[in-house]
């Protein structure tokens, strides 16, 4: 008979072994489980691994079939042939570009392409018809230029590059611009304010044309949209160089596609923009005070106009000048901030138009110094005109000399020698048959354009303002020939420069210069009111070489130096 105490043991002894039974049970269950977590984690991960490979191999392919594309598309396009698979890129600089488009169009025609990369094609026409119908069809700019200009100057509403976005916007700029062109002057006292910076600059001696033209144009346009408050601001100098130093490395740093903040360049450029922002808030600032102020002293002439329920109301600038209030309002886009964006547009018109009319301006500054006799004879035809006229602004479309000189000038020397467009989506078929894939960068090359003797005669490389005037009486039409003093005698009419095709420094379609009609006028009324004043010579020969000028190059001097000579009225 078994003792107690055994039987106890041997009961412990069969939980015990009990319990390790059932431990292995759960732990073999554990391993389970857990491996079944981890084959289903790497099944997950291998059918992410399998869906990403066909997403690139997919995106890879469809890349791979535009290129096809493109390449099958512009083998139908003449042109030169590709010395390697990179194109042209290495081979061609901004210089050599003019010329290698001017022989291949003498080669291949009116259409032809240039490879830039393996999928950048370049596709030039030089036809006036085709070039019409081009511009027409091809709204777009360059995705670069708005890349820019966002990077410097942040969100506008009037200058991007879709046409979409800004055609309400631009045709509503037109009609803005268009009525400053004809009822704003250029007072004496803007001629005063430039002067007054040249005559400090010449006291060290004579000064370059293209600083003069740079601030002329700059402060033509500040004076134009905020009156004598931006004649009387002490920060316009300075504003003025912040933005031709904006301007200059605006497409260096929207190249990359990648924003460089590691540079520490892009950080002081984006310095420099910020600092442009903060002080177009503060000109803005200033006129928005001085137009309250002017209210108060005398609310029925400068009573603000708004349009109840519509977003395009005006209101008057410092100058009285009904201006557009997007370039003022709070209210312009939810999506954007409401200070961005009017500074935005202010920015884009003052760039712009800045730079569009100091070339202008620079290109008549060096026509007119290199040829006294024709300043003579402008000079003339204005004093002339001051004696027809009893109003103390003078109207410029009596100076037709003045202004086929303007003409002429952005004739010879525009702003860019090539005008750029681009169709993302759509292939562009032109009535020669040509077909331009989408995607490929649609250029007019404008100086080819405007000197080519076919559309101008054979003198299209010489200065000749007189082929903007038809005759009214038998004279001659030569520069050097004395100008009439009989103030009777208007021996010419001013033809308009749009009638011809080829004439292109301001653009042609719906993306062409919003600013044509009030770059003209404003020029013309800056030289009216400073030749009356001023005569615009060269330093003294032994001094400074005289710049000449063939095929409408300046040879010697890039920007000659100038000195204003004030004349005896």
């Amino acid at each position: 008979m078994s003792s107690p105490c055994g039987s106890s043991d041997a009961l412990f002894g069969f939980l015990l072994q009990s319990l390790k039974l059932k431990s292995g049970d759960a732990c073999d269950c554990s391993d389970e489980s857990t491996q079944l977590l981890r084959d289903y984690a790497t099944r997950e991960f291998n059918a992410l691994l399998w869906v990403a490979l066909i997403a690139s191999t997919a995106i890879l392919l469809h890349m791979l079939f535009k290129l096809f594309a493109l390449w099958f598309k512009a083998r139908r396009i003449p042109g030169l042939p590709c010395p390697s698979f990179y194109g042209h890129r290495n081979l061609v600089t901004r210089q050599q570009l003019i010329e290698i488009l001017s022989e291949s169009h003498e080669r291949y025609g009116p259409v032809v392409k240039l490879w830039l990369g393996p999928s950048q094609l370049l596709v030039s026409v030089k036809d006036t018809s085709l070039i019409k119908e081009m511009l027409l069809k091809a709204e777009d700019k360059l995705p670069l230029t708005g890349k820019a200009f966002d990077l410097a100057f942040g969100g506008s509403s009037l200058f991007v590059s879709s046409y979409d976005e800004v055609q309400k916007r631009r045709e509503s700029l037109v009609l803005e611009l268009n009525v400053l062109a004809r009822e704003n002057s250029t007072p004496v006292k803007v001629v005063d304010s430039i002067m007054e910076r040249i005559n400090h600059i010449m006291r060290k001696g004579s000064i370059g044309s293209e600083l003069v033209s740079q601030h002329m144009a700059f402060t033509l346009l500040g004076a134009t949209f905020f009156g004598d408050t931006f004649l009387s601001w002490s920060k316009a100098s300075f504003y003025e160089e912040l933005l031709v130093m904006v301007a200059k490395d605006a497409c260096f740093w929207a190249s990359y596609r990648v924003t460089p903040l590691w540079k520490q360049g892009f950080w002081r450029y984006q310095a420099w923009c910020t600092k442009v922002k903060c002080l177009t808030q503060d000109i803005v600032q200033q006129c928005r005070r001085n137009y309250k102020l002017l209210c108060h002293i005398d609310q029925p002439a400068y009573g603000e106009t708004t349009k109840i329920g519509s977003e395009t109301a005006s209101v008057p600038s410092c100058s009285g000048v009904v201006m557009p209030e997007y370039f003022f309002s709070q209210k312009l886009g939810s999506h954007q901030n409401a200070i961005e964006r009017p500074c935005g547009n202010i920015m884009g018109v003052m760039f712009h138009g800045g730079l569009a009319m100091a070339s202008l301006i620079s290109s008549i500054l060096v026509r007119l110094v290199t040829e006294p006799k024709l300043q003579d004879k402008i000079y003339s035809e204005i004093m002339m005109a001051r004696k027809m006229v009893v109003e103390k602004n003078l109207s410029v479309d009596k100076l037709v000399l003045l202004l086929a000189t303007v003409y002429e000038s952005a004739r010879l020397l525009p702003a860019g020698t090539l005008l750029q467009r681009w169709s993302p989506r759509d292939d562009l078929s032109l009535k020669n048959g040509v077909t331009i894939p989408a995607g490929a960068v649609l250029v007019a090359p404008v100086q080819l354009m405007q000197t080519d003797d076919s559309s101008w005669g054979t003198d299209a490389s010489e200065f000749n303002p007189y082929r903007f005037l038809s005759k009214t009486g038998k004279f001659s039409d030569s520069v050097e020939d004395e100008p009439s003093t009989d103030p009777r005698h208007n021996l010419f009419n001013l033809n308009d420069p749009n009638d011809n095709e080829a004439f292109l420094p301001f653009g042609s379609g719906k993306r062409s210069c919003v600013g044509q009609k009030f770059v003209i006028q404003g020029v013309a009324r800056l030289f009216a009111s400073l030749l009356e004043l001023y005569e615009i010579r060269l330093p003294p020969a032994e001094t400074k070489p005289k710049p000449t000028i063939k095929d409408s190059v300046v040879e010697s001097l890039p920007s000659p130096e100038l000195i204003f000579v004030k004349r005896m009225i």
